[in-house]
């Protein structure tokens, strides 16, 4: 087993040092950012905001409160907890832990030392777990007494062992320790290591620079047009990118508040932001939908059908979502929850993509790329087919190029080689279309595009279609082997619960109205749900390709 020393782990570590695995793509990210004259650091962008607004406060996670002066005490007291446990700059330290107020401050308390941060899905299993220790081979693993049990349980990976230590011996209650004396991170050196998938083997990991978070905090209220009287609400998981960049340090860089919520719970989520004074929120993948289905509550408060319902009856006033839903439900999204949709795209690999321009409303698209609210142009973008510029309107891979970019995967000098091109430009995976305005609308992931009868089809049209019926609640379409050549396509799709209803053929004969023959579902499964990885996306790769008892073959 993993070498557990729970709370009274207090003495330093494995003495052997632990080096960074050399990355491609440091050097080029090094060159393209000194031309930018941003060379603060995540414990700077705190500590700017803790100076301006100590009292002001910041943080609130169930019943707790903190100020911005709270919070960097507890930030203090961790960085010195942690010292004390032999972590210092560029060690790694692998925490698995759920949203809890203790894992921001024990994040920003490793950003204080300089080291970097291992994000791990504290739901991962025993086998992923090991795997992602055996991979980075970290200085320590943080966690809590119920996540510990499937490291105890795990065959250790390394020799020695890597300690394990519980959250509260870093941030025990009531303590307040002053921070080491210690040089502080570069702006370019590692902040987190983020991985990008999930499995028992190597997952790429993706490592982020300070510069990158801090840009992203930076412009994300004011792409977002947020104040420090706004009060940011997420639910997204902080191992991923999202809530760590934009909601926290977004929240840090408007001097507003944060909510942080434990989960994504649609039956509650819009209670939660009447308790806590919520003004925007962050969505992804289906949270949206899942919203939008839950029953309209009446003014009287009783569950229902009701001519005027009280959704809208919030603080909620923003949210930030990606991908852009169809027009209509847009606006039908923002009507009934009475507040103003932003859309936009990014990625672990870079959190400067695209995003709706402030004012603008480009339905259906991307939207531009980000910029920097004070650096100006710092973020370029191209769409590409074979390695050759396409004119606008056509559909290519976009690339984009910004000092957010990622320095590379994690010790995988050949997986960085495939998407990081040498001089700087990120391929990221998705075919768009650049509009005449500058906008780009998506047109799918390059691996996901069905190759049947001769043409190339994108899922996510299908998917569109489909969703668009009133009894979808989600619906996810991948490319299946087909009888005779190339593939078929397949629909997985989840029902609304009682009150709407359809069969396959009907809806068979839903898409045949709204898309090109070739398009069409051959095959079409009701399943209860679908796979997502652990930031909400779908995770087509766990859905089957083989032929099933349960299917609908429109053929048949």
């Amino acid at each position: 087993m993993l070498g557990v020393e729970g709370v009274a782990l207090l003495v330093p570590v494995d003495p052997h040092d632990r080096h960074p695995a050399p990355l491609l793509g440091s050097d080029h990210a090094r060159k393209l950012a000194s031309d930018i004259p941003l060379e603060r650091t995540i414990p700077n962008l705190l500590a700017d905001a803790v100076g301006s607004a100590p009292d002001q406060p910041w943080l609130f996670h169930g019943d707790a409160v903190f100020t911005y002066e709270e919070a960097q005490r507890r930030i203090g007291t961790a960085a010195a907890r942690l010292a004390d446990l032999g972590v210092a700059r560029g060690h790694l330290v692998l925490v698995p832990m759920r949203n809890t107020a203790d894992h921001v401050f024990l994040w920003l308390g490793l950003m204080r030392l300089g080291a970097i941060l291992v994000a791990a899905n504290p739901r991962a299993g025993e086998a992923e777990l090991a795997g992602l220790v055996r991979q980075t081979n970290p200085r320590l693993v943080i966690t809590d007494r119920e996540l510990r049990p499937a490291f105890e349980a795990a065959p250790a990976p390394t020799s020695p062992p890597t300690p394990i230590a519980l959250v509260e011996a870093v941030l025990p209650g009531g303590a307040d320790e002053d921070p080491p004396e210690v040089p502080g991170p570069g702006p370019d050196d590692p902040a987190v290591l983020i991985p990008t998938s999930g499995t028992t083997g190597r997952s790429k990991l993706v490592t982020q620079t300070h510069r990158a978070y801090v840009m992203a905090g930076e412009g994300f209220p004011w792409w977002m047009e947020l104040t420090a009287d706004d009060r940011l609400m997420t639910s997204l998981p902080l191992f991923h990118i999202n809530a760590p960049a934009y909601s926290v340090l977004g929240s840090v860089a408007a001097r507003a508040g944060l909510v942080l919520l434990p989960r994504f719970s649609p039956s509650t989520f819009l209670d939660d932001a009447r308790r806590y004074g919520a003004t925007e929120f962050n969505a992804i993948g289906a949270m949206l939908e899942m919203l939008m289905r839950q029953p309209r509550v009446s003014a009287s408060g009783e569950a229902g059908e009701a001519p005027e319902p009280d959704d809208a009856d919030t603080p909620l006033r923003l949210a930030y979502s990606g991908p852009a839903p169809p027009e209509a439900r847009h606006h039908e999204i923002e009507e009934r929850f009475g507040l103003r949709l932003v859309c936009g795209y990014a990625m672990s690999e870079t959190p400067y993509g695209t995003i709706w321009p402030r004012g603008a409303r480009p339905y259906g698209t991307l939207g531009a790329l980000r910029q920097h609210p004070t650096l100006g142009r710092v973020n370029e973008g191209r769409v590409r087919r074979e390695d050759k510029p396409v004119p606008p309107g056509e559909v290519g891979e976009l690339e984009l190029r910004n000092p957010a970019v990622m320095l590379g995967y994690w010790g995988m000098p050949e997986e960085t080689t495939r998407v990081l091109r040498p001089d700087g430009w990120l391929r990221t995976g998705d075919l768009v279309a650049e509009n005449p305005d500058g906008t780009y609308t998506f047109v799918g992931r390059e691996k996901e595009i069905i190759r049947r009868r001769g043409e190339n089809l994108s899922p996510a049209e299908v998917e569109e279609a489909l969703a668009a019926h009133p009894a979808v609640v989600e619906v996810a379409v991948i490319g299946v082997p087909s009888d005779l050549t190339e593939e078929e396509v397949k629909a997985f799709v989840v029902l609304a619960p009682p009150g709407e209803s359809t069969d396959p053929a009907a809806l068979h004969a839903w898409a045949a109205a709204r898309l090109a023959r070739y398009k069409i579902p051959r095959y079409i499964e009701f399943v209860p749900d679908l796979p997502h990885t652990p930031t909400g996306r779908l995770a087509k790769h766990r859905l089957p390709k083989d032929r099933t008892p349960t299917e609908w073959d429109a053929e048949a």
